[in-house]
């Protein structure tokens, strides 16, 4: 270590207990990577704050030491968000990870961002409520807003950024501001809850996030409907919204996928296309929506419908449906992972699923194609063998393709999973000119991009100077 980092080292020890700062090897190769197929770096340091005047005062070294800073939660991410090129201190807030205040009556919780998705769902529970957002992976809070999040139940309750009513944040310079306020609505100033939500700390370092919460539902019902074609799973789902049912989730699986589920979970499902579709509401009208349901799926050439009220058989169903990336990569050992991750409107996803099982069938990819079917979101999980250059240069390819296909179509490159480092290159084809104004506020807050640099958004040299 030279003598800046070292210096940087016995400030941070003076600022935190021992425990709190690391430069274990070990430690420092956990915090240099993610779930994505992106090429680990570790960081120099790593600390563990407990509050946010210990995650300020951090910043504010690091701002004098003109060293990078990156946030960390459960390194979940899957577009390298969390991996530090540029070396410096990550902050891993596994230790502010406490549910500070649950406010039943206005439907809103205060919590630290180490708090995990479940770990916040066992404590509502006590309260008939519960957390909607739910993005397969037992993530933090913290790196779900930080991504925008979505999941399984957007279709219904909307993604992370809908949730959040106020963010504790902590600036570039070490400045600890407030996003927003408890009301349920504002007309007051600029809207600071969805500029740094999905800001993929590249703004600020979140220290406290009150959160909306909605009451258990009283029924849950869940289903499978399989079909011949994809075409006809698709259109389903379409038809279903269109009807105006209230679908709480509502995922698709490719034959492909199936076959994998079924490997895995040791399940035995019809290894068609399927949906996974559950309902939540009162029994009198989930019973309406369901008759209703089946007359649509029928209509569209539905070869099998099964319903799950049974709590066991339903988690089970979801349980398969969440583990469906361990279960490519169990199938292909030695074999990584990349999944991909666009939006397009609603009117165009069968077009764009077809043309995706089209254009991995053309590069002879090993996949499946599955989505969060309900609001535009799908994704490909390919399995490659990343020191492959032919295979890996397919999958550039493949990606590229699918996310033209939706850019052509006034989509988006990521619907969920964020931006980080692998979809940077496709931000100025998205945005426009709206891109520099990106980089404007970038330039404003953090004028030394000390803050998760050259993710998401990155500014000109001379900027950064």
């Amino acid at each position: 270590m030279n003598a800046s980092k070292s210096k940087l080292l016995d400030d941070l020890k003076a600022l935190l207990k021992d425990e709190q700062v690391t430069v274990n090897e070990t430690i420092l190769e956990q915090h240099g990577k993610d779930e994505s197929y992106h090429t680990p770096s570790s960081p120099d340091i790593v600390v563990f704050p407990e509050s946010a005047e210990e995650v300020s005062a951090v910043v504010k070294l690091a701002s004098a030491h003109k060293t990078p800073i990156i946030p960390f939660g459960m390194g979940t991410s899957l577009e390298g968000h969390v991996i530090a090129y540029e070396k410096g201190i990550t902050i891993d807030f596994s230790l502010m990870n406490k549910v500070l205040e649950v406010r039943e009556k206005d439907f809103l919780v205060k919590v630290q961002p180490g708090v995990t998705r479940m770990q916040l769902n066992k404590d509502l529970k006590k309260y008939g409520l519960f957390f909607s957002v739910d993005p397969g992976a037992d993530a933090t809070l913290g790196g779900m807003a930080a991504t925008n999040a979505s999941g399984t139940t957007s279709v219904k309750y909307g993604v992370m950024r809908d949730q959040v009513r106020d963010l504790e944040v902590v600036l570039a310079n070490g400045d600890i501001i407030h996003t927003g306020n408890l009301a349920q609505k504002s007309s007051s100033g600029y809207n600071l809850n969805s500029l740094f939500v999905g800001s993929e700390g590249t703004l600020g370092c979140f220290t406290e996030l009150t959160l909306r919460v909605f009451g258990i539902p009283e029924h849950v019902v869940a289903a499978r409907a399989s079909f011949e074609r994809l075409d006809d799973a698709v259109a389903a789902v379409v038809s279903i919204l269109q009807a105006g049912i209230p679908i709480a989730r509502v995922e698709l699986l490719d034959e492909q996928s199936m076959v994998q589920t079924n490997l895995y979970s040791d399940t035995s499902y019809n290894e068609k296309p399927t949906l996974f579709l559950e309902f939540h509401g009162n029994e009198a009208g989930l019973n309406q929506d369901v008759e209703f349901t089946k007359e649509i799926v029928k209509d569209h050439h539905c070869e099998d419908l099964v319903f799950e009220k049974d709590n066991a058989a339903r988690n089970k169903l979801w349980e398969a449906r969440h583990n469906l990336a361990y279960a490519y990569i169990h199938g292909h050992p030695g074999k990584k992972q990349m999944v991909t991750d666009v939006c397009v409107p609603l009117s165009e996803l069968a077009g764009a699923i077809k043309h995706a099982r089209s254009q991995m069938e053309k590069l002879d990819m090993v996949g499946g194609i599955l989505g969060h079917v309900g609001d535009g979101n799908y994704h490909t999980l390919l399995m490659i063998d990343v020191n492959d250059p032919v295979e890996v240069e397919k999958a550039n390819i493949f990606n590229e393709q699918i996310v033209e296909y939706a850019l052509q179509r006034n989509g988006t490159c990521t619907g969920e999973h964020g931006v980080g480092v692998g979809k940077m290159k496709y931000q100025e084809r998205e945005h426009g000119q709206a891109l520099q104004v990106m980089e404007k506020i970038k330039a404003a807050l953090d004028p030394m991009e000390i803050l998760n640099p050259y993710k998401l958004v990155h500014m000109k040299k001379e900027e950064n100077k």
